[in-house]
């Protein structure tokens, strides 16, 4: 129906037509038959090919050979593709670079096309650009001659940018910047700007650090107005409020975190009681009551939407008078909380629990090294309650597990700085069971107070902040399945019970080489977690109802959840914002850490590099992480850096990348280098400005 409606308009290109019109054309009589049509007409108009006016439908101005799209640029600016945006045609677009015109990568630009040849790639010249996807640009400040230019940090911004000797702003050669004022008008000029800021020397980690945010669009300093209004807050807790609360001051309540830790924002508790069972405390920091909705605190929070955690280095959400000082949970200080108490047995099931707003005086601040080695050698410093709660803990965590909980191992490194901030050894983070003993106290917190908001509970639905994560795609889990299966192990993507499989791989590959790599490509066969008003549940953790509310210091939609919660516990729903803020929230939120996670991939690959540039030459374990057309990944073993292999490099045959079997093959001896293959490579050249690393193999991997 959808090719026979094309063919019908192209005959009638400036025809208005009513979609009665339409069906008598086709002889559509059955109302099943004339929805499937209005169906089709709404989606040809979606897709941009059809314009609706009133009740009438007509060819779209975009589907002639002028069509819209956002480019990407490859390979320097030798070519780039559109990715068409609306029109009738559902592919990419390729646009030979002297057909670029004067494009930014990611510009949204109009097009004409040049060739249509059936079963090839359509080709096409840029005509017009619609909008700028870069403002501002970071780079570097350098000098040709008599010639001021900033080459950007973005290797896809193909052009360096002039910039004019009055316009230099006092920045100097070598300086890391952010130019504005852009103006490109001839693809035989560079493009022109100004210096609007300085962010330092090039090649400081404050400079990288500032221009990882710039590119991120990471806010990285606080505004005035929002510092004033954070040092008003005193950090004494006055009676008035603590008489509106739950006193646990006299409690053993304990935090437990990583040793560089400078935030703390939950503590537990645990009580035996007299029937056997325990009770559980969860002490989340009450940040929501410094923070009220329309304080510039509050917007200035909502805009940052969480902490950025950078190598030696934290972007916090909030001032550090209240992330560091006043919210922060350090011991011997009356801090105010919100707790969830619940009554467990010994097995772990709730019997109940409470959430109420409380004050707590920490009364000891742990790292995870301090309570694995009471765990380890069965003494230490309030042994008993730490004892108790990791049994809960584990059993917590094989209830989960047993019901389709999947537990995705993502290795970390940690970096060893000295004085000046350089790496001088790199080791990998190890998860033990102090980490579980708190994941799995936030994870039962979370649960449950997401479960206070289910509509059985509340005869309705109530506006609230989920965090969820769908199905994975079928043809994903199906790749997944093929991967697996060519390291040896077996994965029916067919099975109901797919998480419980998951489980299983990554159990089976706990403590081997390719442990990293399978948990990789597991983690990319699923769809992202994010924040949503829409409770689909989460399908990784296996859980119907959960949310985020033990990190307000660091998150905004904890933050939001706070608020939420607070009314409703005391009746108060009707001053909760509405579904259509929260949804706005949920998606800014969920962007933003995207972003985060972004650059905090970024700021270990740069100090990955920055280890390794006095390494060159020096020979490495690794595994194949990654394979390509073009090259082969290689993640080495004990620092999880990432290089490449240029398949140019391996001059011992012609190899052919099979991209079905996750492989290359050497095309005269047959020799096979497959994705996960432990490998001997040696560091041949450390690329700082490109970020990129490259290996040679060795004969013996």
């Amino acid at each position: 129906m959808k090719k026979e409606i094309k063919a019908y308009f192209k005959n009638r290109p400036s025809q208005k037509v009513k979609s009665r019109e339409i069906a008598k054309h086709f002889g559509i009589q059955e109302e099943y038959a004339y929805a499937e049509l209005k169906h089709t007409l709404h989606k040809l108009t979606e897709e941009g090919y059809l314009e609706k006016q009133g009740k009438r439908y007509s060819l779209s101005n975009f589907t002639s050979d002028k069509l819209i799209g956002v480019v990407q640029i490859i390979n320097e600016g030798n070519y780039g593709f559109v990715l068409l945006k609306s029109g009738e045609y559902k592919t990419d677009v390729f646009v030979a670079g002297k057909n670029l015109s004067t494009t930014f990568d990611g510009d949204t630009v109009e097009i004409k096309l040049l060739s249509k040849k059936s079963g090839k790639s359509l080709e096409g010249q840029v005509i017009n650009i619609l909008e700028r996807a870069h403002s501002e640009i970071v780079g570097t400040l350098q000098k040709s001659n008599s010639f001021y230019f900033v080459m950007p940090d973005d290797k896809k911004i193909h052009r360096d940018i002039y910039v004019a000797k009055e316009k230099l702003s006092q920045s100097k050669v070598g300086d890391k910047v952010v130019i504005g004022e852009i103006e490109w008008t001839s693809p035989d000029l560079n493009p022109e700007g100004r210096i609007i800021e300085i962010l330092g020397k090039s090649g400081t980690y404050d400079a990288e650090i500032a221009s990882i945010a710039r590119d991120l669009k990471i806010p990285y300093k606080f505004s005035k107005e929002v510092l004033h209004q954070a040092e008003k807050f005193s950090e004494v807790v006055p009676e008035s409020e603590i008489s509106k609360r739950l006193d646990l001051r006299d409690k053993i309540i304990f935090t437990i975190d990583p040793d560089d830790a400078k935030d703390f924002d939950d503590a537990v508790s645990i009580d035996e009681l007299e029937n056997g069972n325990y009770l559980v405390g969860v002490h989340i920091a009450d940040v929501s009551h410094y923070v009220n909705e329309g304080s510039s605190i509050y917007k200035e929070s909502l805009n940052r939407g969480t902490s950025v955690y950078l190598v030696g280095k934290v972007i916090p959400m909030l001032p550090e008078k209240l992330s560091n000082s006043i919210c922060s949970l350090v011991p011997n200080k009356d801090r105010l909380t919100f707790s969830v108490i619940a009554e467990l047995t010994p097995a772990g099931r709730i019997v109940s629990h409470e959430i109420k707003k409380s004050v707590i005086n920490s009364k000891r601040r742990f790292t995870y090294d301090e309570v694995q080695k009471i765990l380890d050698k069965g003494e230490g410093e309030f042994y008993d309650k730490i004892t108790t709660l990791n049994e809960i803990a584990k059993n917590l965590k094989a209830k989960r597990t047993k019901k389709g909980s999947i537990n995705f191992y993502t290795p970390e490194v940690v970096f060893k700085l000295d004085k000046s901030g350089k790496p001088i050894d790199i080791k990998i983070k190890e998860v033990r069971e102090s980490n579980n003993l708190i994941e799995e106290m936030m994870l039962m917190a979370n649960q449950i107070v997401a479960q206070e908001f289910s509509p059985k509970k509340n005869n309705g639905i109530l506006p609230f902040v989920y965090r969820i994560h769908d199905i994975p795609e079928k043809e994903k889990v199906t790749e997944f399945a093929r991967f697996v299966k060519s390291l040896g192990y077996s994965f029916d993507p067919n099975s109901a019970n797919k998480s419980k499989q998951f489980q299983q791989i990554l159990e089976s590959v706990e403590g081997t080489e390719e442990e990293a790599v399978v948990n990789e490509i597991a983690i990319r066969s699923m769809a992202k977690a994010i924040y949503s008003t829409n409770n689909i549940g989460h399908y990784g953790l296996g859980f119907k109802d959960y949310t985020h509310f033990t990190s307000p210091i660091r998150r905004f939609p904890d933050l939001i959840v706070h608020k939420l919660l607070f009314n409703l516990l005391n009746k108060k729903v009707e001053k909760n914002l509405s579904i259509e803020i929260l949804e706005e929230i949920c998606n800014h939120s969920s962007v933003q850490e995207r972003n985060a996670i972004n650059a905090e991939r970024l700021s270990v690959k740069l100090k990955q590099i920055e280890y390794l540039k006095g390494k060159v030459g020096c020979e490495f374990h690794g595994v194949v992480s990654g394979l390509t057309n073009f090259g082969i990944f290689i993640e080495l073993s004990h620092t999880l850096a990432e290089g490449m292999i240029r398949l140019r490099d391996l001059d011992d045959d012609y190899y052919i990348y099979d991209e079905k079997n996750y492989s290359i093959t050497g095309k005269r001896s047959g020799r096979r280098i497959r994705l996960g293959d432990k490998v001997n490579v040696r560091l041949v050249s450390v690329n700082e400005e490109k970020r990129e690393i490259d290996f040679v193999l060795l004969d013996n991997y």
